[in-house]
């Protein structure tokens, strides 16, 4: 598995090279990749969310530096920031994929980092993402094409939350959002989170593939 830490990176940027690992990963090109990074302020809405999810007006986005994005993932709206690590997993599933099982590996990746830095986390039933009671500490939206991914998760390390009060975050009404840094009450160290998060990949995703030449 390659794996690529690139710190802050536009949504924009980050979703170029997602598409682009995506082509040569179904053309035999490039190996199974894991992106990490972070997003400047964006907000993203998935193909089941609305616009109305965001309650911010186009003016008022661009006063306060925040791109809104229409892209291609499940789920539906969410916040991206500085602050909160990012995974983009570009890994072949194979020719009969199972998305299900996919999202619960992405999950118990998340619950094993946490439970490193000693936060006990969890599912919640009928919903997707990561929590702690009913508050979301991860929030995970993938799109599979012809067997291999793009997107992934969203991991609140030491994001600013009252970013999440500008939308309704994944569509979900009554739930509210969390931190590392809320749950420890201090602020994790970010490469750390990300060393944990690369040993558990490393550990739960053993795909097929053939290593092949760098892909920029």
């Amino acid at each position: 598995m390659d794996l690529r830490r690139l710190g802050l990176v536009s949504y924009e940027e980050a979703w170029a090279l997602q598409n682009r690992l995506a082509d040569a990963r179904r053309a035999g090109l490039a190996p199974d990749t894991l992106i990490l990074l972070e997003h400047p302020h964006t907000y993203t809405i998935g193909r089941s969310g609305t616009r109305d999810h965001v309650f911010l007006t186009q003016a008022e986005l661009t006063a306060r530096g925040i791109t809104c994005l229409d892209v291609d993932r499940g789920g539906d709206v969410t916040y991206h920031g500085p602050g909160q690590l990012v995974g983009y997993p570009i890994f072949d599933l194979g020719p009969s994929p199972d998305v299900g099982h996919y999202l619960r590996s992405l999950e118990d990746c998340l619950i094993e980092t946490l439970a490193d830095f000693g936060i006990a986390a969890g599912r919640l039933s009928g919903y997707t993402g990561v929590w702690i009671e009913d508050r979301k500490i991860a929030a995970i939206g993938v799109k599979v094409s012809q067997g291999v991914t793009t997107h992934g998760f969203a991991l609140n390390v030491t994001t600013d939350l009252s970013l999440f009060t500008h939308i309704l975050p994944c569509g979900i009404p009554d739930k509210g959002v969390t931190s590392m840094a809320v749950e420890l009450g201090r602020a994790p160290v970010m490469s750390e989170v990300e060393d944990a998060v690369v040993a558990h990949f490393s550990k739960r995703f053993v795909l097929p593939g053939t290593p092949a030449a760098h892909v920029a």
